[in-house]
């Protein structure tokens, strides 16, 4: 099979072509087609494949197979010629993200002589990995406006072949990884990449590069980005959360994250004070529940504590005597089961875990004398309090 001719080599900018059928396949149960020629990407270099429509039907994946492009579709079409249409809204947003790749990559090595790794074209974001083990959030800043430089610029962004005995002429920021003849994406002046990819006809077209976020890997820095209509979207996110925070706080945009942190370091503190006085309290209920009590086991439900506060109910009440305690409460996430029992009663109360669990699918453990379960938060507590009473009461 003759190698499909890629329409957009010569024009990136194609949304609709006319191609010939020359094969017909089945791939994983789907009809596939090959065309004599095609303006749809196939998934390589870390941009994924195009969509759009072959003779109306959508296709769902290109594939590259030695240089013969395959076309998955949703459904069989009839001809032998058809209409290709590409999905340009995203044709055009990976190549704002692939070019601006090239940019954000060029930038690293002149900025801090970072290399690159690996590149990842996501769906919301993209990632570039640096050969950096640390930056600081000036030099990233460095970094980032030498980047929207090279776009404000304009400058052209070039493609051409180069035989690979010739490729030592080009300043190639990686060496390629294939031989034979090269395809060179060149930012004037700026990054000349070995790349197949597609990318705008200028730099202006990628609209803005951000760096949003960054994490260690492999000894590494990955970073984040998102550049044109992704930046756009970013930010009118963000600046949505700023003027909500703003307004929340009364504070300037500057100065959010000081009242964010000053709000923290009050509700850790009133949290602190909130668990001294639950305890204090529990003392003194725990006292009303133990002279009221019947019976050895006592189970409820309570629908005005937390987690914490019926934890430390039960602690307090099985020092009292010789009870076996079920509480129940709802937390913010989950709802929580606590089984605790006095010193004098013997029954190893881990034992009731596998049972237990399962009923809220609930994950939890603890020891012979105390055991928390969490699960979902709309599970029928009255019922799981009673099962969990007559579970004991066998082992009793």
């Amino acid at each position: 099979m003759s190698e499909t001719k890629k329409l957009f080599f010569e024009d990136v900018a194609l949304r609709e072509f006319t191609g010939r059928i020359v094969e017909r396949r089945e791939i994983e149960g789907r009809p596939a087609v090959i065309l004599d020629q095609t303006a749809f990407y196939a998934e390589a270099g870390g941009q994924p494949w195009d969509l759009g429509t072959i003779g109306g039907a959508p296709v769902l994946k290109v594939i590259d197979d030695e240089g013969t492009i395959v076309h998955v579709l949703e459904r069989e079409i009839d001809g032998e010629t058809v209409v290709g249409k590409i999905d340009w809204p995203r044709r055009f947003d990976h190549m704002q993200q692939h070019t601006g790749q090239h940019v954000l990559s060029q930038a690293f090595i002149e900025v801090i002589n970072g290399e690159t790794r690996s590149f990842h074209l996501g769906e919301t974001v993209s990632t570039l990995e640096i050969g950096i083990d640390r930056i600081s959030d000036e030099t990233l800043d460095r970094v980032e406006r030498r980047a929207n430089e090279i776009i404000f610029e304009d400058r052209p962004v070039k493609t051409y072949f180069v035989p690979s005995e010739r490729i030592a002429e080009v300043p190639l920021r990686r060496p390629p990884k294939v031989t034979g003849l090269i395809r060179v994406v060149e930012v004037e002046g700026f990054d000349y990449s070995a790349c197949g990819g597609t990318h705008v006809r200028r730099t202006g077209e990628i609209g803005l590069i951000k760096v949003i976020g960054s994490e260690r890997i492999r000894g590494n820095l990955r970073f984040t980005f998102v550049c044109g209509g992704r930046a756009l979207a970013d930010a009118q996110v963000k600046t949505r959360v700023c003027r909500a925070l703003v307004g929340r706080f009364n504070v300037p945009d500057g100065e959010i994250p000081g009242a964010v942190e000053k709000l923290s370091a009050e509700l850790k503190d009133a949290k602190k004070r909130l668990k001294a006085l639950e305890q204090t309290a529990a003392g003194y209920e725990a006292r009303e529940i133990a002279a009221a009590a019947e019976e050895k086991v006592v189970a409820r439900v309570f629908s005005d504590k937390s987690p914490e506060g019926i934890k430390a109910l039960a602690l307090s009440l099985v020092r009292l005597g010789s009870f076996i305690v079920i509480f129940a409460a709802r937390g913010e996430a989950k709802a929580h089961l606590i089984l605790a029992r006095s010193e004098s009663q013997t029954i190893d109360l881990r034992s009731l875990v596998a049972d237990l669990a399962p009923l809220f699918g609930g994950k939890g453990g603890g020891g012979a004398s105390l055991v928390e379960i969490a699960g979902n938060r709309d599970a029928d507590l009255e019922a799981l309090v009673a099962r969990a009473a007559a579970a004991i009461s066998t082992l009793s």
